[in-house]
């Protein structure tokens, strides 16, 4: 019998029906999958107000750890571990990072197959990179990756992710914006990822090309126009968060980056873009497909 790991972190409880349905088809293929959900000392309750929210974009950005409850692990060695996290400014959310920083987490990872999946907005490049990291610094092996996203517009989902967060309703916000997060058949049909690893965990070299499966199952999409935006909006947080990280007295310096934040967002960021498409992207195909890649690969 394979023992399977699944650990992650919820706020809402999307990251929970997710493992939930990914993990089904391995426990019915007969594998024993522990579910374990992390806590932190001081929580970070759901829903959010809005300085709670932008207060923690700092340290986030800045990958300080915080303090996790103790939790216990029934193994010492697993034969698949997979993680769930979510992107917090374009960074892995302080929950993730602090797990993944964690002494025992750190030591349960080394020389085990790792699969992670996140659930984002819609930008999850950056963080996903800084897990890897994280994973690969640990001694853990990464062979697969799924990243779910709300697959609405930028600007659409920027409004109802906000409206959820502050509200902890996920529902259509006045009735017209469609449903914040991502999509409920969207986290059933993470089903089909759950199956394609138990038809892999008693084959020989089972992991090999686990990844070229789930890209052509459609696990990940990268879409250029959000790449663009993140692959700026990184450096732009990262000073950000080293300013305000600096000041005794936050609170100005978080106000402004919010209003900077939407400002960037639905006036900066589509100047960029266009700007971007006509007089870049045409001419540098090959290093935007390398970009991809890079993105793509897990090690």
């Amino acid at each position: 019998m394979k023992k399977i790991l699944a650990i992650y972190y919820t706020q809402s409880g999307q990251m929970r029906d997710i493992i939930n349905s990914f993990t089904q088809p391995i426990i019915d293929a007969g594998a024993s999958v522990e579910k374990v959900e992390i806590k932190m000392v001081n929580s970070y309750n759901f829903p959010w107000t809005g300085s709670s929210f932008f207060g923690v974009m700092p340290d986030c950005v800045l990958g300080v750890p915080a303090a996790i409850e103790p939790f216990t692990l029934k193994e010492s060695e697993y034969d698949l571990i997979i993680i769930g996290y979510q992107p917090w400014f374009l960074s892995p959310s302080i929950p993730s990072n602090s797990l993944l920083n964690h002494p025992d987490f750190i030591k349960v990872m080394q020389g085990t197959p790792v699969v992670t999946i996140s659930a984002a907005r819609n930008m999850w490049l950056n963080a996903f990179v800084r897990v890897r990291k994280s994973i690969s610094d640990a001694g853990g092996k990464l062979v697969g990756n799924i990243a779910l996203v709300d697959r609405h517009s930028n600007p659409i989902s920027f409004v109802t992710i906000f409206y959820w967060m502050l509200t902890g309703k996920k529902e259509r916000y006045l009735n017209i914006f469609p449903k914040p997060g991502v999509d409920e058949q969207e986290i059933e049909d993470t089903a089909k990822f759950g199956r394609i690893i138990a038809a892999r965990l008693n084959m020989p070299d089972y992991w090999e090309s686990l990844q070229v499966e789930l890209v052509h199952n459609e696990a990940v999409n990268i879409k250029y126009p959000l790449m663009f935006i993140e692959g700026k909006a990184k450096i732009i947080f990262s000073v950000w968060a080293k300013i305000i990280s600096k000041r005794e007295k936050k609170g100005f310096w978080l106000a402004a980056f919010k209003y900077y934040l939407f400002f960037a967002l639905f006036i900066v960021a589509p100047i960029a873009l266009t700007v971007d498409m006509i007089l870049v992207k045409p001419f540098f195909g090959d290093r935007i497909l390398a970009k991809k890649n890079f993105y793509l690969q897990l090690n």
